[in-house]
């Protein structure tokens, strides 16, 4: 069995291979060779936290396995982060361990694949503004991620902590991109792409701020009640997913669903616009929406990817299980 520990991982992975694994891995799931298994997330009624397991099994790419982890939110105090976890990955022709992997900075890389994954199947071609509605920890890999895929001219942000938006500044600064913090009412008149990233539970983007055009990334809803866009924005939309079953119960969508505003057969998979199953954006003027509610199969695809890196430079640990 094979460990590739946390501290390993910057060295091995990069937007470009987290990119290509999700992307491939969202393919896969949409032709049906791959598989979520139902997601377990808790509140542990210890320390805050929120404990579950995501795991599924790609046939195409033979990789099975889970994450297992969650948020504490009490880490930042100690120096560690809130969200913790560890990737289990399993033949899938024996069952055996195959190797653990340290999942924390693979969950960042992860989200923040999926949704430059979004804007680069879905955004205008041409689109300038990039709007971040968000400043926490993922942001900046969410910013990294996005510039790789439009000719971004400038960034725009609003947090509800404006104390925070100096991250967006500094993530913008090295990218060598202008940085401005704005209302919402601005942000929403000016961005041709806006990913959300937080964990708010009432919407923050009204439906009346988003022009024609925009493609909106919507990152931080993966539980029950969260919400970050008001839902008569999906109606508006077209809305895309990673997997259909989680954007209506658990993603940006459940809201929509609940109050009758759109049906879950209105909802496309990002995977069949890569597949060229689905023509995805039809016009200049359509709004695209994608409700990224991240799925198991994604830490599978960037563990897997890590885990064959670290054995071929050599800095795999392998242990006798």
């Amino acid at each position: 069995m094979w460990i590739v520990p946390e501290a390993a991982i910057a060295d091995l992975m990069t937007e470009e291979a987290s990119f290509a694994a999700v992307e491939s891995v969202f393919a896969a799931m949409s032709r049906g060779d791959a598989v979520n298994f139902p997601v377990i997330r808790e509140a542990i009624g210890h320390a805050d936290a929120l404990y579950g397991f995501k795991s599924g099994f790609d046939r195409a790419g033979l990789n099975l396995g889970l994450k297992s982890g969650g948020y504490w939110p009490g880490n930042m105090d100690k120096g560690l982060t809130n969200h913790q976890s560890s990737v289990f990955l399993f033949d899938a022709d024996t069952g055996q361990c195959r190797a653990v992997v340290g999942g924390n900075l693979l969950t960042a890389l992860r989200t923040a694949a999926a949704s430059a994954v979004s804007i680069h199947h879905l955004s205008r071609a041409d689109a300038k503004v990039l709007g971040m509605i968000g400043a926490g920890h993922q942001s900046a890999f969410q910013m990294r991620a996005a510039v790789k895929h439009r000719d971004f001219e400038k960034v725009i942000g609003w947090n509800l902590h404006p104390e925070m938006l100096s991250r967006l500044a500094d993530t913008a600064a090295e990218l060598g991109l202008p940085f401005e913090a704005v209302d919402l009412d601005q942000l929403g008149a000016e961005a041709d792409v806006i990913i959300s990233i937080t964990s708010s539970f009432d919407p923050i983007l009204m439906d009346a701020q988003v022009r024609p055009g925009t493609h909106i990334a919507c990152m931080g809803t993966d539980t029950i009640g969260k919400q970050e866009v008001e839902a008569t924005l999906l109606r508006r939309a077209q809305v895309f997913t990673d997997e259909i079953a989680q954007s209506v119960t658990l993603g940006e969508a459940q809201h929509a669903i609940k109050d009758g505003l759109i049906r879950a057969d209105t909802i496309s998979e990002l995977g069949a616009v890569i597949n060229g199953t689905h023509p995805g954006r039809t016009s200049a003027d359509d709004i695209t929406l994608f409700d990224g509610t991240g799925v198991g199969l994604q830490d599978l695809a960037v563990a897997s990817a890590a885990l064959e890196l670290a054995i071929q430079r050599g800095t795999a640990i392998e242990v006798d299980f």
